[in-house]
């Protein structure tokens, strides 16, 4: 039966031809392993109403594609969306461990179809059940899908973003590449969940890494994940949601939302995340859930492994995504052309007392890899001038400031409801008050980086956010 369900496919395909016009295409494949599928889907409304493939290589990546068009044409975009490699093996009767890999294929340039797709043409009706959850691939995304599916009366629909792709990084330790993608459609498909793909390189590219690229280059010390997810990430799930007609997306952050609407911060504050969510408009943080707010990461994990899910022990990603297993230096010199720069470095009084080998990769606070012989006290760097290529040093305590000057600051309520700043990830809350855009401390702050993130708080509620100046 198998072969003769795989020969049907390969003599007698289905959809082979064209992309029609108005369709998205996804494509899997190419020089590294000598097959190429490319699947075009066009969508009206809530269904699949085109659908085309083309494949070159081997015969099983053409009846994989056949396969995978059969299947969807015609289908509702959720149900299309719960289609992978499992199913594609399945519809060929079963493919021998040297041909799984067309399905693989199929799988994948289906996925990026169907999301570009829904993502620019589905209108689906709304639902006050349907949600739709942020899978990543890793432990925490999936135990916020598992809660989600428990107890609703309509499985909530998983969606990942594909953000980066460069050779040169560690695929398995990034969020938001290929690979990852594929970890997370597994999950979810092992969850029973539909799962869409948002291919999302273009606008990551422009919104997140450029302006890091930018700001290291002028010797700031700028947040990506906090602009990835105030400008770019979350906003594009949301307005996918929209699409989707789900009221509410889920993700597996750590943070709550106040009766008030605010964005408030976890139970847990060792995982607490509130800060990488401060530029979130109140309207989007309206919209959000949280799964995880109220939970530890040892009961994560627990909740995971109870739940049989694969990625219960999987360790949490530790580098920004798109420089995983890529050092920053070796980022900036292939995407920004940034490279070494030799330098002096001088106290405060303007005396040189070192060299350096470029002031973009020094940060105010920082104190590894100046290498200053003959100093009687430690030395951190006070200040960078990437235009005079300086670097500046002082003593801890030089490094104290009371008062932060701030820019592009955005406020949720008024400026006399600001108590707090957190000015750094995970740093502890310090009293203050916002004085136009300046915050007065009650005690000093050590080391304010120019470029990092102020977050405004009224209490564990986030009233605003702004870039330290």
């Amino acid at each position: 039966m198998a072969d003769e369900r795989f020969e049907d496919h390969l003599r007698h395909p289905r959809g082979q031809g064209d992309v029609p016009v108005g369709a998205h295409c996804g494509v899997a494949g190419g020089a590294a392993c000598g097959d190429l599928v490319r699947i075009a889907i066009r969508v009206e409304g809530d269904r699949v109403v085109e659908a085309t493939f083309a494949a070159s290589g081997c015969g099983a990546a053409s009846a994989a594609a056949s396969a995978a068009i059969e299947v969807v044409a015609g289908a509702s975009v959720l149900e299309a969306a719960k289609v992978g490699t499992h199913d594609v093996d399945n519809l060929l009767g079963g493919l021998s461990a040297g041909k799984i890999h067309a399905a693989e294929l199929a799988a994948d340039a289906l996925a990026r179809a169907l999301g570009g797709a829904v993502a620019s043409d589905a209108q689906l009706a709304p639902s006050p059940d349907r949600v739709l959850v942020a899978m990543s691939g890793g432990v925490d995304s999936a135990v916020a899908a598992h809660l989600c599916a428990e107890g609703s009366s309509e499985p909530p629909v998983a969606v990942t973003l594909e953000l980066w792709r460069d050779a040169e990084n560690d695929a398995e330790g990034s969020c938001c590449s290929a690979s990852a993608v594929q970890r997370a459609r597994s999950l979810a498909h092992g969850l029973g969940l539909p799962h869409l793909t948002l291919d999302l390189r273009e606008a990551f590219r422009a919104g997140v890494v450029e302006p890091w690229i930018a700001g290291q280059a002028a010797g700031m010390t700028p947040n990506p994940c906090v602009r990835c997810n105030g400008a770019v990430r979350l906003d594009a799930m949301l307005e996918l949601a929209t699409r989707l007609g789900a009221a509410e997306l889920a993700t597996g952050h750590y943070a709550r939302v106040g009766e008030d609407g605010l964005l408030r911060a976890a139970a847990d504050p060792a995982k607490d995340q509130s800060y990488m969510l401060a530029a979130l408009a109140p309207e989007s943080v309206a919209r959000m859930r949280f799964p995880l707010g109220a939970m530890t990461k040892p009961e994560v994990r627990a909740l995971a492994a109870e739940a049989g899910l694969s990625v219960a022990q999987t360790p949490d990603s530790q580098d920004l995504c798109f420089l995983a297993g890529t050092a920053s230096d070796a980022f900036l010199a292939r995407h920004g052309g940034i490279t070494e720069r030799p330098g002096p470095i001088v106290d405060l009084r303007g005396k040189e007392v070192g060299r350096h080998a470029g002031a973009h990769g020094f940060t105010v606070g920082q104190r590894r890899g100046l290498e200053i012989g003959g100093v009687t006290e430690p030395l951190y760097v006070a200040a960078t001038d990437t235009e005079a290529n300086t670097v500046t040093v002082g003593t801890r305590d030089q490094l104290h400031r009371s008062e932060v000057a701030l820019t592009d600051l955005k406020l949720y309520r008024p400026a006399t409801s600001v108590d707090q700043a957190r000015l750094r990830s995970h740093a502890p809350a310090l009293r203050c008050k916002l004085n136009g855009e300046v915050l007065e401390l009650e005690k000093s702050a050590w080391a304010p980086a120019p470029g990092q993130t102020a977050v405004l708080l009224s209490g564990d509620r986030v009233v605003g956010c702004a870039t330290i100046a």
